[in-house]
């Protein structure tokens, strides 16, 4: 069984996790092609090597071209649906919105439902993403995601609600019930689009899986902190132990009543 394992030590976002998985050796050129599947215009594709603290990664950035539509939860759903993408890419990529989408209602106050607009997470880049995520799962032949306990940052980041505090409320929100680590950092460590795939797809989070490595990837965040933490985040790609490999067993009991 092939299984992922995302090191969270400078948190996560949307485009590291696509920069990770390139680096790691998803094709750019089959990424490029199957995100064409979705029928979205106005946006470009751009991937680098970089570094961060002195770690070499990708960078990866979806640009888009003039002013930006928000979509909402509806709309994307939509254009996922009716997209020429394997079934297992949609039926993922719709789970990650639906969770960001159930944590943005209830932080902003608003009726759960399709017409749920996401702001800076129904934009171009957020669907390329998440969608580009659920691409890589299904290309690298990953069946199963784990994770490290995420490390988040402190301070402020400016959004379409205005100055809110870091983690940003809906990324708070996503990561209720996962271990999270609040450093000094004074950024944005963890995006919603980033806690969203985090919260969808990873089976538990602690300590690295047994496993046999054959992928590492560096995925690289958009600043340099400069702060003695490497903005990246790690992922690492291999064949479960085979003692790893576990099943879930339930045991439904019952108590016999005896009348007297």
């Amino acid at each position: 069984m092939r299984i992922a394992y995302f090191d969270c030590f400078s948190g996560i976002s949307g485009d590291m996790t696509l920069g990770a998985f390139i680096d790691a050796g998803l094709s750019f050129k089959t990424l490029s092609d199957e995100l064409a599947k979705l029928k979205i215009k106005g946006y470009r594709l751009k991937r680098s090597k970089t570094s961060r603290g002195g770690i070499s990664g990708t960078s990866f950035k979806c640009i888009a071209d003039g002013d930006a539509h928000s979509h909402s939860l509806k709309e994307i759903v939509s254009i996922i649906k009716k997209s020429s993408l394997d079934s297992r890419v949609k039926n993922t990529a719709v789970y990650i919105f639906e969770n960001i989408s159930a944590a943005e209602a209830k932080v902003h106050g608003i009726k759960t439902g399709d017409d749920v607009r996401l702001h800076e997470l129904g934009s171009i880049d957020s669907i390329i993403d998440i969608v580009g995520t659920a691409i890589a799962l299904s290309e690298l032949g990953i069946d199963e995601v784990y994770a490290s306990p995420v490390t988040t940052g402190r301070g402020w980041v400016m959004t379409a609600h205005g100055r809110l505090p870091v983690p940003a409320p809906a990324a708070l929100e996503i990561l209720r019930g996962i271990p999270i680590k609040m450093s000094g950092s004074r950024y944005e460590l963890v995006t919603p689009t980033g806690a969203g795939i985090l919260k969808t797809l990873s089976r538990a989070f602690g300590e690295p899986p047994e496993m046999t490595a054959d992928r590492i990837g560096y995925g690289a965040g958009s600043r340099d902190h400069g702060e003695g933490l490497p903005n990246m985040l790690r992922i690492v790609v291999g064949e479960a132990a085979a003692d790893f490999v576990k099943d879930s067993v339930y045991v439904i009991e019952t108590k016999r009543i005896l009348m007297i």
